[in-house]
């Protein structure tokens, strides 16, 4: 198995460090270097999942070319080839994990659709029959198939917790008319999506996107439907009642529930066989979508 890449240093002004990303600032671009760490419970694990950095991002380009006539995207370049010259000497550390896209005004609320009742969305159900102001039918069960997808936006934070809000908060936050545009992009892109994952045989019960603002247009930026930002489950497994089989790092947050960790820093290190099944468990996914048989 390959080295676990936890972090990606380069000799470029740094735009942000994110759990799993490093954001190279390149003046009118941004330079994405996905790393091998993965997060839990809002902490990043002391050890790290072998090239996962490059199966997100080949999993998110995948996704960003298949609704690109749905919506705009941030992707310049994904190629290290067709990279600036003076990244090019860095090949070794981008090379499939990275991708170069455009500076955008970031949107501040997340994107999340919900296509099943899962995570939060099940927590809030349990409560008040309703997911982000939205009302539910009553008697589902955990993991139901939804009527229909619902967006449920959530803040943006920059640490700790997103909290669930409710479309007329987020309006409030962006104005109506983005509010409006960001629902009804997030349903479009999710809807389609969802229709190519189940002939893979996979459910994408939910996901979260994130968008920005670049010439006055609204564009997808950031990763797109990867195992990190949603919740991918077997069709042949699935069985409303319960939590169910994943492709996700549900597995990663399932474990450390069991070490009953207490959930604040620092994190415990994943054990060997957490590590090499979260990595089979992705590379599944990846293979499932995009039909290709190695990174």
């Amino acid at each position: 198995m390959n080295d676990v890449i936890l972090d990606i240093d380069l000799p470029l002004k740094l735009f942000i460090r994110g759990k799993v990303r490093n954001v190279f600032d390149l003046g009118d671009k941004l330079l994405l270097v996905a790393s091998d760490r993965i997060s839990s419970f809002d902490s990043v694990m002391p050890n790290g999942i072998p090239d996962k950095g490059k199966i997100l991002t080949q999993i998110s380009l995948f996704w960003f070319t298949l609704t690109k006539n749905l919506i705009p995207n941030h992707v310049i370049a994904a190629n290290v080839d067709d990279y600036p010259e003076e990244l090019k000497k860095y090949r070794d550390k981008l090379d499939k994990r990275s991708m170069l896209g455009k500076k955008t005004k970031g949107i501040p609320i997340e994107c999340v659709v919900r296509g099943y009742l899962s995570g939060s969305g099940w927590a809030e159900y349990q409560k008040s029959q309703s997911v982000c102001g939205i009302k539910l039918p009553a008697g589902l069960k955990e993991s139901d198939k939804l009527p229909e997808p619902i967006f449920t936006p959530s803040t943006k934070a920059e640490s700790g917790h997103d909290i669930n809000i409710s479309q007329k908060e987020a309006a409030d936050v962006v104005g109506q008319e983005v509010a409006d545009f960001l629902k009804e992009k997030s349903l479009a892109i999710y809807n389609k999506c969802a229709q190519y994952a189940d002939t893979k045989g996979i459910i994408i019960a939910d996901t979260k996107f994130e968008f920005g603002k670049v010439d006055n247009q609204i564009i997808i930026i950031d990763e797109m439907l990867t195992p990190d930002s949603s919740r991918f489950w077997p069709k042949d497994t699935y069985k409303p009642g319960g939590q169910q089989f994943s492709y996700d790092k549900q597995f990663v947050r399932d474990y450390l529930i069991s070490i009953k960790w207490d959930k604040e820093p620092p994190a415990p290190p994943l054990s060997d066989e957490v590590v090499v099944k979260t990595r089979e468990k992705y590379l599944e996914a990846f293979k499932r979508l995009t039909g290709k048989n190695d990174i």
